[in-house]
């Protein structure tokens, strides 16, 4: 005899593991960039912005001379960075190299720096899927977006 038919029994472990893990969950809600009220000190308008395909947006302040630089590149840039409500994580006081698509800075740190040339400026605002997603790193709370002021100063390789 059957106490619990092989259907009945599926649909109870999957909807106790739908709320074992509700139950589990810390209410981690990533920052959404479109959905951000960005302090009015950055001066932030997405509408003047390129959005690409990952989700980042990008704004060429200067764009900077030469051959855009490319993964494999060894870059040297000068950089801060914000958070959405204006504070400064930091403040870039020493220039940064690395190499461009190496997976030595945040993906899209790597992404927004891609395609600059030499001397130029962009300001970068990424989510947080491609920051540091729901790692707090620091002063950088969980699921935020970040923003940098981007300058690329030198360029190897």
């Amino acid at each position: 005899m059957r106490l619990i038919s092989p259907r009945f029994s599926a649909l109870t472990v999957a909807a106790a593991g739908v709320l074992l893990l509700a139950a589990c969950s810390d209410g981690f809600s990533p920052q959404v960039i479109e959905e951000t009220d960005f302090a009015s000190a950055l001066q932030i308008d997405l509408s003047a912005m390129t959005k690409t395909a990952s989700g980042l947006y990008i704004e060429t302040v200067a764009e900077g001379a030469g051959d855009p630089v490319a993964a494999g590149h060894t870059v040297t840039v000068t950089y801060t960075g914000l958070l959405a409500s204006g504070i400064t994580f930091d403040p870039g006081n020493a220039p940064l190299t690395f190499t461009l698509g190496a997976g030595q800075v945040v993906a899209g740190f790597d992404e927004g720096v891609t395609g600059m040339k030499l001397g130029g400026i962009r300001i970068v605002i990424i989510p947080p899927g491609l920051a540091y997603g729901e790692r707090a790193i620091g002063a950088i709370p969980a699921g935020s977006i970040l923003i940098f002021r981007i300058e690329l100063t030198d360029i190897a390789g």
